[in-house]
């Protein structure tokens, strides 16, 4: 079972409620969610997991350090011992999240290759303009998201992989059959911009300044936070004194509402190769989409 849609979908408490309900254990596919320490920003909602008073077990959450560059390869590996762990206990594993590439590397069996620093092309890249990086990698790529180009990091690191995958046979091997059922969990546009803005704002009441302030205390980095996008990057920004607190929101609202866009984007591009969506109204009753969501697993 794959339950993925937009940010501010309310797929996770969907994904826990289908879980508690049919014998199964969560299984994250967010990139951002594998770090300790960034909960707030990242939008875990572990509240989420707790169905009747039983805490649905989750995997690929707080699995990476804050500060490192977990990728899509490493992702992979973890998201295999994930499910097999799973169905070695006779659970059904259950795929939530936003994140297409991560989604698509593990589901579909990417041959992925662990791409090691390259400082040379790193100094010969970081003389090119962004619009120069964001060119080669158009030239170079398509199964990457436009989260490579938040940063020039990211541009430099994806181009890295990119070019080191290039020259590379990528190895063989024994894959899983996944066959999963897709199912989306979709608002209409304005209710879905309404819910993005509702949840920011909830999120800063609820600390998620400081979560930042206390990453940056342990050491981490401006430039470190700023690679992780979205809230780390504008909420560090703010905090450095670059932006007030009215244009951190304000950026950073657009930015969010911007990335919701690209995975709906990312979503209708894996319909369009054939993978079969599922999409279920967001403003149903949380019985009545469990009901549909057994009704297509069970009779697929």
């Amino acid at each position: 079972m794959v339950i993925l849609g937009p940010t501010a979908s309310g797929k996770t408490a969907v994904a826990a409620q289908w879980a508690h309900r049919n014998h199964g254990e969560i299984v994250s596919a967010d990139s951002r969610q594998v770090y300790k320490g960034m909960t707030i920003g990242t939008g875990k909602d572990y509240d989420d997991y707790l169905v009747e008073g039983v805490r649905i077990p989750y995997h690929c959450i707080d699995i990476a350090e804050a500060g490192e560059q977990y990728n899509v390869y490493e992702y992979q590996k973890a998201f295999l011992h994930a499910f097999a762990d799973i169905r070695s206990r006779q659970k059904i594993p259950v795929m939530c999240g936003g994140s297409g590439l991560y989604m698509e590397a593990a589901l579909k069996g990417y041959r992925l290759l662990l791409t090691p620093v390259n400082e040379e092309l790193r100094n010969t890249l970081a003389a090119k303009t962004d619009r120069e990086l964001e060119n080669m990698l158009a030239g170079l790529i398509t199964m990457h998201n436009h989260t490579d180009t938040t940063t020039r990091r990211r541009m430099i690191r994806a181009l890295e992989i990119a070019l080191y995958q290039q020259q590379q046979t990528p190895p063989t091997s024994d894959y899983p059959d996944v066959k999963p059922l897709l199912v989306g969990i979709r608002f209409d546009r304005e209710i879905q911009r309404q819910r993005i803005t509702e949840r920011l704002q909830q999120r800063l009441n609820a600390g998620m300044i400081d979560e930042v302030l206390g990453l940056m205390q342990k050491g981490l980095t401006p430039a470190q936070l700023e690679y992780y996008g979205l809230e780390y990057k504008f909420l560090t920004q703010h905090l450095t004194g670059q932006l007030t607190y009215r244009q951190m929101f304000t950026l950073l609202n657009t930015a969010i509402h911007q990335f919701a866009k690209r995975q709906m984007t990312w979503f209708r591009r894996m319909e369009r190769n054939g993978d079969q969506i599922h999409w279920i109204d967001g403003h149903l009753p949380m019985n009545e989409k469990i009901q549909r969501m057994e009704t297509l697993f069970y009779e697929k």
